[in-house]
């Protein structure tokens, strides 16, 4: 009955692994039929419910524990000692243990759900407060990836994001200081503050100041008094015109992007702005906005400090602005090549293993202006 139940589910990829514990099934019996009648190998027999538990559900697990039972039964037939306490016995231990493998995998299975579901609203959270970036915004093309730190974890205090204006994009990176929950609800707010503000506040360094306002009104907060002069978020803003072949920058103590240009890559070093949320503590004075050349063909590498702060077995840091410069005359004329260069790269220089989150958002111009890559026209503006 085991093995027709077995058969009756069909070939798939996965039952060729049942091949396995069938084959210690056919063996152990063979041996001990064969075997002089002082040798017992029937308490071999429970080795094949336990493979399977290793790979299969516990319906299978059960089934080819019913298997091998049935095999210590033939066993006992063909050497006539059914009767004897030795081989009633080996199948009453058979009985309990393949039962206890089964318990086993319906808890595995059960917690397989659990984590299955966890990770599908980890998804959801990521896709609501780090939603992807449109691959167009007017004359620009966008390209970003995320790397979590934790193999488990699909979001945590890096952020990036993306508002088309009346008569631009605005973009920002920026990196909370923290992890776990409450790094993601302290990007979740300067996210949504940037996406309300960025299309109503003329002119960046007025963005940067009601940003800051929105942060410190965060942390004022008496159920978040234990934190104020704990909490700051690094990050860089980025203001590209649709119709002049420049941009503008303001970075709160955030790492300078780099443009590449000609083949070169240049980092953009703008006055030192303290971070956002340090609310008085620190003087913040005049929020420098340095504006460059940015035309068509042009890419700008925007990042967070887990790239750059990213060591190799030897501990040397990872050489971003050497890795880009090199990489500019390979033709990679698309910010999604860039993107899956440089993710990759990174990847490899640590071996698979990050120390803290990275981020990076690559931006192009190109001399095509197109809607804002979330089917609007770009005059229209969008939030």
């Amino acid at each position: 009955m085991p093995l027709r139940w077995l058969r009756n589910r069909g070939v798939r990829a996965g039952d060729a692994l049942l091949l396995l514990p069938l084959g210690i099934i056919a063996a152990v019996v063979a041996a001990d039929v064969l075997a002089p009648m002082d040798i017992h190998l029937g308490p071999l027999l429970i080795t094949a419910p336990a493979v399977t538990a290793s790979f299969a559900g516990p319906r299978t697990v059960a089934a080819m524990g019913a298997a091998s039972i049935a095999a210590q039964f033939a066993i006992g037939a063909v050497r006539d000692v059914l009767g004897t306490r030795n081989v009633q016995a080996q199948i009453a231990a058979l009985v309990v243990i393949s039962a206890l493998l089964v318990v086993f995998s319906v808890l595995r299975e059960r917690h397989g759900r659990e984590l299955a579901e966890v990770r599908s609203v980890s998804a959801a959270a990521q896709e609501a407060v780090l939603p992807p970036l449109p691959p167009r915004a007017g004359p620009l093309r966008l390209a970003s990836f995320y790397l979590a730190a934790h193999e488990q974890a699909q979001i945590g205090g890096d952020l990036y994001a993306a508002v088309r204006t009346r008569t631009g994009t605005r973009l920002v990176i920026g990196d909370v200081m923290g992890k776990g929950l409450t790094a993601i609800g302290d990007s979740s707010l300067l996210l949504g503050a940037f996406r309300a503000a960025a299309h109503r506040e003329a002119t960046l360094d007025e963005l940067v100041g009601y940003l800051e306002s929105s942060v410190c009104w965060n942390l004022n907060d008496p159920t978040e008094a234990d934190r104020r002069g704990e909490v700051f978020i690094t990050a860089a803003f980025l203001d590209v015109p649709d119709e002049a072949p420049v941009a503008r920058l303001v970075s709160c103590g955030h790492p300078p992007p780099v443009l590449l240009h000609d083949g070169r890559a240049v980092p953009l070093t703008a006055t030192a702005t303290p971070p956002l949320g340090l609310c008085g503590l620190t003087a913040r004075g005049p929020v420098d906005v340095l504006e460059f050349p940015f035309g068509p063909g042009d890419l700008l590498v925007l990042y967070t400090d887990g790239i750059t702060e990213a060591r190799d077995g030897t501990g040397t840091f990872y050489p971003l602005t050497e890795r880009l410069g090199a990489w500019a005359p390979d033709g990679l004329h698309s910010p999604r090549a860039f993107v899956h260069r440089l993710r990759d790269d990174v990847l490899a220089y640590v071996h698979g293993r990050l120390g803290d989150d990275a981020a990076a958002v690559v931006v192009q111009r190109t001399a095509r202006h197109d809607d804002d890559g979330l089917g609007r026209p770009a005059e229209h503006g969008a939030a």
